[in-house]
């Protein structure tokens, strides 16, 4: 009898294990192993390392293929083996990576990962590294049209159609949906939901702000200074649209009077300087506002000027809350009236909630996510380096993803019941969005570059992005580096070009002037856009999604809607007329509960730089991973330290708050 030492993980979700009855059979070039249970009690427990004897009477030769299947007991469960290692009599090591639920007990077949090539998926010149199993993907994995003009998603009507793989694990799924029906109770809004009374006090909205929270209680206490609102283009949920002004749109016409009115400088000098700046919300231009129950709902499509002042403060100097100069679209001003002023930066503010939360937070982080989650697992093997490295980027998109369409975002869903952006726009603003976006945008050193913003003081999200996209790419680097030894094996990697190919065609539309590449010729364009992908999934997100209850549990600093049109003209506003145009206390209470349940992690979080699933066998991957990780808690303690000198501190792109992947 020879005897083959056999090792199986299993994943660390806290529902990957099983308690039913393992077999194993192992298939050799000589011969196979009878099918064996793997005997030992509580070895598939979630994390567990379990390691079993499997004898023959003489060796099989060498390995290239194993079969698992399990026996239930009454109750079903769904094991998540990571990998399956046999070491040989003849003291060979075979490995076949898994990563895949088995639910029934169907026998399932693994091949060894350096097991010969099965014939391509789809024709192609190109060399075939390793197959994704056609069946598995052509059975779970289906691209899906969800509207003209924007990313494709995964078919899916119902949470039973995603493969077990890609749900929430128990803990995940019952933590968000405690969090989800006890939202209101948590924020002191019980009772409010379905309100359709006017705030007539802002004391009254004062009363149900989260105390415990210090940043919403900054928020509560600066919202009206214009310094504080310039700080949010910097540091708040959206530091995606500010801009360096090298020169006044034609339909901004501003002039020095308006804005120096007693000098010293004017408006070319500081433009010169490089001390005024430009957010122009023109994706919202022209867009018809929702309707909440039957009543006209507004959004504006604002521009606004903000300078730069001697002592480092960002200012908003004009701001004009349409995009076509008219005698009925004034250019208010911080000379006008305290509540004409206020007014327009509220509209300001509401313009800002809407376009953040459909371009720079569902389109540039959810849905391009699922794109490349859904390509990766359509066309890149799992034993393939780039499944093993994005993998932790991917965990619980498809499942977060599904659920919003289901429950948020489409036509009837939550989002309509309280943000203006909701019905007819926010499909036209997520095309309008796609069509505009850029390669370069979602690479945060070149977009700091285009966006003039390199010498701006006090901007952490640009000083903590940068830091943190430098550590992801020579990570990257080296992981890639060490899988292709030159360009020429890039470029001949099938599964590669099949996972670009599809990222361009099903997520950017084939459109070529985004500038995403449609083939990899080099490693370095691949290093460039797996960074992207892995910073898009895990900092980014945190930076436009994590604050949002801090810098919106204050409704006022962010209403969702605005229930009157943008003032027409100036001397008409009053503390009684602003508080007639916030949303009422049913929209208040349900956008705050709605911010706080996506501001919120739960325990199982996994966050950036670990890879609990991902079993990285040879030496320098694996120490590549502990240089990453150690590079990832010094970038985390200077942003700590950093942080205590802050009266807001800025912790979006704290590694240790990071998480890896789009799952809120």
């Amino acid at each position: 009898m020879v005897d083959y030492k056999v090792t199986v993980s299993t994943g660390c979700r806290d529902d990957a294990g099983t308690s039913h009855k393992v077999y194993i059979k192992l298939m050799g070039r000589d011969g196979e192993s009878k099918r064996t249970w793997l005997e030992v009690d509580s070895s598939f427990i979630p994390g567990a390392v379990s390691s079993f004897t499997v004898s023959c009477p003489v060796s099989i030769g060498e390995l290239h293929q194993i079969e698992l299947d399990k026996k239930p007991p009454e109750i079903q469960d769904d094991w998540f083996p990571v990998k399956v290692v046999v070491e040989s009599p003849e003291g060979d090591t075979y490995k076949f990576p898994i990563f895949r639920s088995i639910t029934t007990s169907d026998v399932h077949y693994f091949d060894e990962e350096k097991a010969p090539v099965t014939p391509p998926i789809k024709t192609s010149v190109m060399a075939k590294s390793p197959q994704v199993d056609p069946a598995w993907r052509e059975t779970h994995y289906h691209w899906h049209s969800y509207g003209e003009g924007m990313p494709h998603c995964m078919k899916a009507k119902s949470l039973d159609d995603l493969p077990l793989e890609v749900h929430f694990s128990w803990t995940k799924s019952f933590e968000f949906y405690f969090n989800l029906l006890t939202g209101l109770t948590e924020l002191n809004l019980k009772g409010l939901a379905d309100s359709k009374e006017k705030w007539t006090d802002l004391d009254d909205i004062r009363g149900i702000v989260h105390t415990n929270n210090h940043v919403s209680g900054c928020v509560r206490q600066h919202w009206k200074e214009d310094a504080f609102f310039g700080y949010q283009y910097l540091n708040g949920v959206n530091p995606m649209l500010i801009r360096h002004c090298s020169a006044l749109p034609n339909n901004f016409p501003v002039t020095d009077e308006m804005v120096f009115p007693s000098g010293p400088c004017s408006l070319a000098e500081e433009i010169k300087k490089g001390n005024i700046f430009l957010c122009d919300y023109k994706l919202l231009d022209g867009l018809k506002a929702n309707i909440i129950s039957r009543k006209q709902q507004y959004m504006a499509a604002p521009l606004v000027l903000l300078h730069k002042t001697p002592d480092d403060k960002l200012k908003p100097v004009a701001i004009q809350l349409k995009q076509t100069p008219a005698g009925d679209n004034p250019i208010f001003l911080p000379t006008d009236s305290e509540y004409d002023w206020l007014m327009a930066k509220v509209f300001v503010r509401s313009a800002d909630f809407n376009l953040h939360q459909l371009n720079f937070h569902l389109l540039r982080t959810h849905l391009l996510a699922e794109v490349f989650t859904m390509s990766l697992m359509r066309n890149v093997s799992r034993t393939h380096l780039l499944h093993k490295l994005l993998l932790p980027h991917t965990r619980y998109t498809l499942h977060i993803n599904f659920l919003a369409r289901k429950t948020l975002i489409f036509e009837n869903g939550a989002f309509s019941q309280f943000v203006s952006s909701g019905g007819e726009a926010l499909k036209t603003i997520l095309k309008r969005s796609l069509s505009s976006l850029t390669y370069s945008s979602l690479c945060i050193p070149e977009d700091i570059t285009e966006r003039g913003l390199e010498a701006v003081p006090n901007f952490y999200y640009r000083d903590d992005g940068l830091k943190l996209w430098d550590i992801i790419q020579r990570f990257v680097q080296g992981m890639l580096s060490f899988h292709y030894e030159s360009d020429a094996e890039v470029w001949k990697d099938g599964q590669l070009q099949d996972w670009i190919s599809e990222i361009f065609k099903y997520g950017f539309l084939s459109q070529s002037s985004t500038g995403i590449p449609q083939s990899f010729t080099t490693v370095e364009e691949l290093v460039k856009f797996v960074t992207m992908v892995i910073f898009t999934c895990s900092g980014q997100h945190s930076a436009v999604n994590s604050g949002q209850y801090d810098y919106g549990g204050w409704m006022p600093n962010s209403p969702s809607t605005m229930q009157l049109p943008p003032p027409t003209r100036k001397g008409t506003t009053s503390e009684e007329t602003l508080l007639q145009a916030l949303p009422n206390k049913g929209e208040t209470a349900n956008a705050m509960a709605t911010l706080w349940l996506l501001s919120n992690s739960v325990s199982d979080t996994v966050h950036l730089g670990h890879y609990p699933d991902a079993k990285f066998d040879e030496t320098i991957p694996c120490e590549l991973i502990r240089a990453y990780q150690g590079e990832l808690q010094t970038l985390s303690a200077h942003i700590r330290l950093r942080n205590l000198s802050l009266e807001v501190p800025y912790t979006y792109m704290d590694p240790e708050k990071v998480e890896n992947s789009v799952a809120i």
